[in-house]
């Protein structure tokens, strides 16, 4: 039961216990079952809801439906103990209103397996008896009206009390509408069932894998053979469309879904699988296959990488929150499937993996608390969940009663002695939750709102929000509109309205205003010296860059159009000292800029820029500046999680096949950047000839009244371009981009290449994927631009009269052959 952090157990005396997943300690216990219970299940149903199932040695499926769960649990955690274990009698427990029992006698023979499929809304059992091999059937029985019509002539003719559901010691066949029988030989060991394939796969005694469609009890679609002992386990990978065997005689078999033959087939020998298997368990995620006998083996699967062209992808889908766990020195990824990935932060490889983190809603923020030891993440369900995120266990669940909006930002702080998580969202309010080990509770609501909040907060979606220890909160919002807080007193210290650039149009009509990210400058806020100077910064429409005062009242500074495209500005960060400024726009592209002394005064102009460079070809989501390393992380939608230096050196994608090592630059990528970023379009280098070309397009299409450029505007010398180059040459940017045309790029992919050397292999090479040695014999199509001057002539000429010359193609013949006049 992972929503409650609980372990059931099903034992021999006829009892269902109930451990605490955090210390395994026994929680509860059901005792005094009808039966001996073989096969347990459980499913998480809905808000505070689950069914447990389990199968016994009378062949009957029982089911208990439970609402109010975490109320249940704890009731039966008051009951007498017995043996130091509090104790409920099973009579008792479904007699209660928040408990619905039901048995059906499904089999004439033991129950080898059951489950509960959600997705199916069915439950599917199993045995080794013929005629009932394997059953499909309802949890609840249908409204089946000739069903109730012969229960209502018993109790009239008969005297029989009517039963709605089967109670505890009377179980009842189902109806025939409301089950699926598959008669197998021999019956049936074990079992899975895909929705994704249609499929259900069968296999017992008789050592077939037989493939069923689910609505097809009649005949199999297929037949697998090759176990020489009966199958034990089956497992369906609807992911890689491969099923997965296992025999009593410990041989494990992979197959394809489509082709319906053997991929592989690992021998006990090879797999050093000793003693009788007791239980297996493929486990998707990490790809591995669990096998217990007198140990628990672990059989993982490697593939083969699947191609992605030339470029490395740290996940599957759209990364959209990262972070950095300074104790444990590793990296978390949170993506827009609800997959938490966890990387060795020194070498760049995969440690964890767990999916679903927020059911199949996208993962929109995280944080690590003050010590770095836990994960909070953030998800669209409108839930805050606190994990340990070296083995992926959810220690608790921070969320709302009732309806929950998405959360787009949260944060950890602690104020005097006590420690918060703070989120903030699509409900328009600071949702504050107390982090205190004394409680225990698995679900934790929030705390009362602020007063402010409720009477004067936002009125549009919260998106972002901004820490500045001990006692000051930003939040900011859609409507453009920033609140800071004060921690300790709940009430607004100062707001402020974002203000539209000056060519924001017709009083900012259909301008964005949303400020997706802020920062603090904490050296500057917790100084007196610095009163009157600048200490929030906060991003903006047009991709402009706002800097604001909080102390005296706050007032704003000024502000400087950051993105050259003019591209929102997603993430902000600023260095421990607070002397250097990082930001990042929607296009991928990172801004350095140098602020120990700016913006003291309201500022006229920008501040310095030190370095420019496109990390991703996509929106960057995570921006985190390691100031013991030197380094920067990004992530990015475009699937990638990437390190850079300080300085803009790539040193590589997480989850790239070669090592690194971050305090060894060698081992970087540096000087290559991301194939993906060097071959988009959006990465063309600016330049004075391509921007004065796009100032004249620009002109003309604004006003067509205006004069044209004249020749002097145009005239472009040799020496001008000469002096061009050497600036470009000069140039601080630690990556300058190429300049040349996707025909020179073929071109030099093309050309030959010296013959490898054995033994020596050049690192730092910009084309991986052609896996040769660069010549850098001969100069670069960059460096071999011809420069030509620009004759001034005339921009009339006049139009040749071809029929007279007799060579106009339009007028067959010519004039000799024009017979002469008379």
């Amino acid at each position: 039961m992972p929503q409650y952090n609980k372990l059931i157990v099903g034992t021999g005396d006829r009892e269902i216990q109930f451990y605490e997943m955090s210390s395994l300690e026994p929680y509860c216990q059901v005792n005094s079952l009808e039966t001996v219970p073989l096969v347990l299940d459980y499913c998480y149903t809905g808000q505070d809801e689950c069914t447990i199932l389990y199968g016994d040695t009378q062949g009957c499926v029982n089911i208990i439906l439970m609402t109010s769960v975490g109320e249940t649990l704890r009731t039966w955690k008051k009951m007498a103990k017995t043996e130091n274990v509090p104790n409920i009698g099973m009579d008792s427990a479904v007699h209660a209103a928040n408990i619905t029992y039901i048995r059906w006698k499904v089999h004439e023979d033991w129950v080898t397996k059951m489950k509960y499929f959600q997705n199916f809304r069915a439950i599917v059992s199993s045995s080794n008896h013929e005629a009932s091999a394997l059953v499909i059937g309802c949890v609840l029985p249908s409204m089946n009206i000739e069903q109730q019509l012969r229960e209502i002539k018993e109790v009239c003719h008969e005297g029989k009390t009517k039963k709605v559901h089967p109670g505890v010691g009377s179980p009842q066949p189902r109806a025939a509408c409301d089950r699926t029988i598959f008669v197998v030989h021999k019956g049936v060991m074990t079992f899975d069932l895909c929705r994704k394939h249609n499929l259900l796969v069968t296999g017992g005694m008789d050592r077939l894998i037989r493939m069923w469609n689910p609505y097809v009890p009649g005949k199999p679609t297929g037949l697998l053979k090759g176990h020489c002992t009966p199958i034990c386990y089956l497992s369906i990978s609807s992911e890689d469309s491969k099923i997965f065997s296992v025999s009593t005689d410990k041989t494990v078999k992979i197959w394809d879904i489509m082709d319906q033959t053997c991929l592989f087939t690992a021998h006990p020998k090879a797999s050093l699988i000793h003693g009788d298997i007791s239980a297996c368990l493929y486990s998707p995620l990490l790809k591995s296959l669990y096998v217990a006998t007198d140990s628990v083996a672990r059989l993982t699967l490697r593939t083969r990488p699947q191609p992605h062209g030339n470029s490395t992808v740290s996940h599957k889908e759209p990364v959209l929150c990262c972070g950095y766990s300074e104790e444990f020195r590793q990296v978390v990824s949170g993506t827009e499937g609800s997959v938490v990935k966890v990387w060795d932060f020194d070498t760049g490889m995969q440690q964890f993996e767990f999916g679903e983190a927020h059911g199949h809603c996208a993962i929109t923020c995280l944080t690590f608390d003050s010590k770095g030891r836990r994960l909070v993440t953030g998800g669209r369900d409108g839930c805050l969940k606190i994990w340990n995120f070296n083995n992926g266990q959810c220690l608790k669940i921070l969320r709302r009663d009732g309806e929950c909006p998405d959360i787009c930002d949260c944060t950890y702080l602690k104020v005097h002695n006590n420690a918060f998580v703070m989120s903030v969202g699509w409900g328009r309010k600071v949702d504050i939750y107390l982090d205190s080990p004394e409680d225990s509770h698995h679900i934790q609501k929030p705390q009362p709102s602020w007063r402010d909040d409720l009477k004067k907060g936002h009125r549009e979606d919260i998106l972002c929000i901004a820490k500045c220890p001990p006692a000051l909160l930003a939040t900011s919002s859609y409507d453009g509109e920033i609140i800071v807080w004060n921690l300790v007193s709940g009430h607004i210290h100062c707001r402020f309205l974002t203000p539209l650039p000056k060519d924001g149009g017709d009083n900012g009509q259909g301008v964005e205003r949303s400020v997706q990210s802020m920062v603090f400058l904490k050296t500057r806020t917790l100084r007196d010296e610095f009163s009157s100077a600048a200490c929030l910064i906060s991003s903006g429409p047009h991709g402009c860059i706002f800097w604001w005062n909080i102390l005296n009242g706050g007032r704003f500074i000024g502000m400087f159009e950051c993105s050259k495209f003019k591209q929102q500005i997603t993430k902000l960060a600023v260095s421990a000292d607070d002397s250097m400024l990082y930001a990042a726009d929607q296009g991928g592209y990172i801004y350095i800029y140098e602020i120990t002394s700016f913006a003291l005064r309201p500022i006229q102009k920008a501040p310095k820029t030190t370095n420019c460079w496109r990390a991703h070809i996509k929106s960057i989501t995570g921006l985190q500046i390691v100031d013991s390393d030197q380094v920067l992380l990004t992530s990015s939608t475009d699937c990638t999680v990437r390190l850079w230096s300080r300085n803009g050196e790539f040193i590589g994608t997480f989850g790239q096949l070669d090592r690194w090592s971050v305090h060894t630059p060698s081992s970087w990528k540096h000087p290559g950047v991301p194939y993906e970023v060097l071959v988009d379009p959006l990465s063309m280098p600016t330049h004075s000839v391509l921007d004065r070309e796009r100032d004249k397009a620009g002109c003309s299409d604004q006003d067509e009244t205006d004069d044209p450029p004249t020749d002097e505007a145009l005239r472009l010398t040799t020496s001008e371009v000469q002096l061009q180059l050497d600036e470009d040459r000069q140039s601080k940017l630690r990556h300058p981009p190429l300049c040349i045309s996707d025909g020179d790029i073929e071109r030099e992919i093309s050309s030959a290449f010296l013959p490898a050397q054995p033994g020596k292999r050049l690192r730092h090479e910009i084309f991986k994927h052609a896996n040769k040695l660069l010549h850098h014999g001969s100069p670069k199509a960059c460096a071999t631009l011809k420069c030509f001057d620009i004759d001034d002539v005339s921009s009339t000429c006049k139009r040749p009269d071809l029929p007279l010359s007799g060579s106009d193609p339009v007028i067959p013949g010519s004039v000799q052959d024009e017979p002469a006049e008379s």
